[in-house]
């Protein structure tokens, strides 16, 4: 096996699918991170503590991913979920920046 993994049609073995899973949740963090990069970011432009959650903005970003799941075949409801928890858990984080910042 090869130190790229294999894309998933290429996957002939559990070993194979596994290193491609592996790999991918290395990506997906570190992406994360970036994301998470990007709150602080909001945390330190954001007038107000007020201004750290807004429901239009969180509906709008889970509907667009749901919309992106559903575009490449994947399944909208789970990305939903996943995106309820991850904005929610990125508007915490945000809440903790902004006080930290103006601590």
């Amino acid at each position: 096996m090869t130190d790229s993994p294999l894309n998933p049609e290429a996957c002939t073995t559990m070993p194979e699918v596994r290193a491609g899973v592996d790999a991918l949740d290395r990506e997906i963090v570190a992406l994360l991170a970036k994301r998470f990069g990007y709150m602080r970011a909001a945390a330190r432009i954001k007038p107000s503590r007020d201004a750290v959650r807004d429901e239009a903005r969180k509906a709008s970003v889970i509907a667009a991913a749901v919309a992106e799941a559903e575009a490449q075949g994947i399944p909208g409801d789970v990305v939903g979920d996943i995106w309820e928890r991850l904005v929610e858990g990125s508007i915490a984080y945000e809440f903790g920046e902004w006080d930290k910042i103006r601590a």
